[in-house]
């Protein structure tokens, strides 16, 4: 192989001034140090493209269609425009795999990956873009096949692109964090191994994600990211460690502190202190929120009577604006493999009904706002909730006579189902 060509990049070279790591100094470490002849020329051709674009403040990559064997999604093509400028680069996809539930990984797994895409690409990788995937950044349409082949003969799989189901997310979980109140990975494998084929063979309006948190702090953002978004939650009371509350923070952080910090901040008022400086709950009034347990995470947990809550809808802007997930099930039991199995078959019924009715490159939250929440209810067989009410009624003109009656109605229809 020729030698490569280095090329000036005077204003790629400011990035690399000040104390942060730059993304600069990374790729000219793979362009001047790495001994794959391949990288050195691939990054070294990527490093003038990229200073050409800040030159003339344009984008030169270009979409195409490139695929592994039996999979129609998974590769993000890149081609240049600028090829006879740059021709070491002039193709420079990017290999979508998908990770493991909860982001876990052994150094032996890393190792393995690394090695495999010094092999077949750039070098070049990033853990986790808002995808989710484990992106690989970086290679020709004759290499991506075989970087596919090594990776797959050993366990991993390739994420989702275009209009399909796409990767899905956990949070960190109950091996780590107290405030988990699900098996957030076990759900994670339930959907992904349901869905994987419409994650390889794109056949949807547009794209489907699913995210699971633990807990109503979402570390996952799953509520404004993603279609499917499962929150872990609890239904009886919050647990409080009185001596914990007492010994620690009313004696280390002081009245004041608890005052300001924890007691007003309640966006329900339903904290207190107690005569005995105890600190008393109103559960009735609790939100999940989560202020208080991050605050006072040594005094206060959850509840025993976990489950999740699942909200459907969620994305970021597309046809319409940024939506928030609605709330389809405020509280499920995941404790048994008929739990698992029957929220499987529900993303499969929402999946189907979306399939249907989206139009070409809307999401499932935006078909929900055009047709409405409640034949959305109505196509996926769930009955309306009064937990999913946005807010109270403003205009005085609604009538409301009838409205008790379709109130004892529903209950009457929970308590039949429960004793069914």
């Amino acid at each position: 192989m020729a030698a490569k060509k280095i090329y000036e990049t005077p204003m790629l070279d400011v990035l690399e001034e000040g104390p942060w790591p730059s993304f600069v100094s990374g790729i000219k470490k793979l362009r001047d140090e790495h001994p794959s002849e391949f990288i050195n020329s691939i990054t070294s051709s990527l490093l003038g493209q990229l200073e050409h674009s800040y030159e003339t403040r344009k984008g030169y990559w270009k979409g195409g269609t490139v695929s592994v064997f039996g999979y129609g999604g998974g590769i993000i093509p890149r081609f240049s425009e600028v090829a006879d400028a740059f021709p070491e680069s002039k193709e420079f996809h990017t290999i979508r795999v998908q990770p493991t539930p909860g982001n876990y990984y052994t150094t032996s797994m890393l190792n393995q990956l690394a090695d495999s895409w010094e092999k077949h690409g750039s070098g070049l990788v990033t853990f986790h873009g808002q995808t989710g995937n484990i992106m690989f950044i970086g290679t020709t349409t004759e290499k991506t096949q075989a970087f596919f082949d090594e990776v797959n003969e050993y366990g991993w799989d390739l994420g989702g692109a275009g209009p399909c189901v796409r990767t899905a997310m956990s949070c960190v979980g109950s091996a780590r964090c107290e405030m988990s109140n699900c098996n957030e990975h076990a759900i994670q494998r339930w959907l992904v191994h349901r869905f994987t084929d419409d994650v390889h063979r794109p056949a949807l309006p547009y794209k489907f994600k699913f995210k699971v948190s633990g807990c109503p702090n979402d570390c996952q953002n799953s509520i404004e990211r993603s279609d499917f978004a499962v929150i872990g939650t609890w239904r009886d009371d919050m647990k409080v460690d009185q001596a914990e509350f007492k010994n620690y923070y009313m004696k280390t952080k002081g009245r004041q502190y608890i005052i300001d910090n924890v007691i007003t901040r309640c966006p329900t008022k339903a904290l207190s202190l107690g005569a005995d400086d105890s600190l008393i709950v109103n559960n009735k009034d609790c939100v999940r929120c989560m202020h208080c347990l991050n605050v006072m995470p040594k005094a206060l947990h959850p509840g025993d009577d976990k489950g999740i809550s699942l909200l459907v809808g969620g994305k970021r802007t597309l046809k319409i604006g940024d939506l928030m997930g609605t709330v389809i099930i405020p509280f499920k039991k995941m404790d048994t493999e008929e739990d698992y199995q029957s929220l499987v078959d529900l993303a499969g019924e929402i999946i189907d009904f979306w399939a249907e009715n989206g139009l070409e490159h809307e999401r499932c939250g935006e078909m929900i706002e055009r047709i409405g929440l409640v034949n959305f209810l109505e196509g996926i067989n769930i009955d309306v909730d009064p937990n999913m009410i946005k807010h109270t009624r403003q205009s005085s003109y609604i009538r409301m006579d009838g409205w008790d009656d379709e109130a004892v109605k529903w209950f009457e229809r929970k308590a039949e189902a429960a004793n069914a």
